[in-house]
């Protein structure tokens, strides 16, 4: 039997070394952000590799605009999104199917899977990394989810991997949209490992020379590169205590308690209140019944909830919103196509946000047997 080849898409770059799988995603341009080749391409990758058994493990980094590493991917190509709903093209409906298939498969990869986050880590590159058995920053690392800010919301599994952050640093992270670095990627339990940039070809020449990919193996190359990460500085306790709401318009009433006195956090209590009061208040209220929602789902349902999800944000249809009338499209053509960053957020306020508004997100279009992705397990 003839062994399965591996794809050919310009925006990847794919080698064996020894026993170790490398890919390189290679569109600096664009931040390596992902279209929908790149995710068909990592996904047969991933599957020839996974059922491969002279490949041990698989490593993942992005190419900079100077030469590997310098950025990892800056999610989804949401300018590909707005053009093809505009356009009517179902390639968008794919691209979420396949994109969600695509972190599943990660998450539940049989082989250790080691994903360098260097640069820009956002959304789409989120999905591509949490999953992985040993995620490592660097100081350079700028790390979000910055979907709201768009009036979407943290997908990819952010539903599930955020729910997981401790004292609810994974609803601050989605609802603000703001980036993180190394030192609170750590804190936030979404990162393993700090290395020092100056030495991260060498970690990636020393890992594709181990001999083996055991744990042990792999905790010592680990430590040998290992430096030690920016602290962190994101408040924690006062995140905890603010965002410890049933809804994001009593976390807003709770942030404004706390800009009111001289308290240390008074002027990130500020800073984080005018965040949410300047998002899509629908899709920050969506947002948050997601992950409060994900923390006790398993990834599989998470992600087809995700898929029911995405659909209604392009097709709003319990709202009578389709095609540009939607949140998504409108943040989307503000901030990426139009740029004016001046979305006309509908409704305007979080005081004007339904309960029946929200609900409407979480009623899927497809019966079980015929959801996209049933065949997660």
């Amino acid at each position: 039997m003839t062994a399965p080849h591996l794809p050919s898409c310009p925006e990847l770059l794919l080698e064996v070394r020894g026993a170790l799988g490398c890919i390189t995603l290679h569109r600096p341009r664009a931040l390596n952000a992902l279209s929908l080749p790149m995710v068909r391409a990592l996904t047969q990758t991933l599957h020839v590799w996974r059922d491969d058994p002279t490949i041990q493990a698989v490593a993942i980094r992005g190419q900079g605009k100077e030469g590997p590493f310098g950025a990892f991917c800056a999610g989804g190509d949401i300018r590909f999104f707005h053009g093809a709903v505009l356009r009517g093209d179902a390639e968008v409906e794919d691209f979420f199917t396949e994109e969600y298939a695509l972190n599943h498969l990660i998450h539940h990869f049989s082989k250790p899977y080691i994903a360098f986050m260097d640069g820009v880590v956002m959304g789409g590159g989120m999905g591509i990394a949490q999953g992985a058995s040993l995620r490592i920053v660097t100081p350079r690392t700028k790390m979000a989810m910055p979907e709201t800010h768009i009036g979407l919301f943290p997908d990819v599994g952010g539903g599930w991997f955020l729910a997981r952050c401790p004292q609810r640093g994974g609803e601050w992270l989605a609802l603000t949209s703001d980036a993180i670095g190394a030192g609170d990627a750590l804190a936030l339990k979404l990162a393993d490992a700090c290395f020092d940039p100056a030495r991260l070809q060498n970690a990636w020449d020393a890992l594709a020379g181990l001999s083996a990919f055991d744990g042990d193996t792999l905790q010592s190359w680990c430590s040998a590169y290992a430096s030690a990460a920016p602290e962190a500085a994101l408040p924690l306790d006062t995140i905890a205590r603010c965002f410890d709401q049933p809804t994001v318009l009593d976390i807003v009433h709770a942030l404004e308690k706390k800009t009111g006195c001289n308290e240390p956090q008074a002027s990130w209590a500020e800073a984080t209140r005018q965040a949410l009061r300047s998002h899509s208040p629908l899709m920050l209220e969506v947002t948050l019944a997601l992950i409060r929602r994900g923390a006790s789902m398993a990834l599989a349902d998470e992600l087809r909830l995700e898929r029911d999800m995405v659909r209604h944000c392009f097709n709003t249809r319990h709202l009578g919103r389709y095609m540009d009338q939607t949140e998504t499209m409108e943040g989307i053509r503000a901030l990426v196509v139009d740029k004016d960053r001046a979305p006309k957020w509908n409704p305007a306020r979080l005081e004007d946000v339904s309960p029946e508004m929200v609900t409407g997100f979480f009623v899927s279009p497809w019966p079980a047997h015929a959801h996209p992705l049933k065949h997660l397990s």
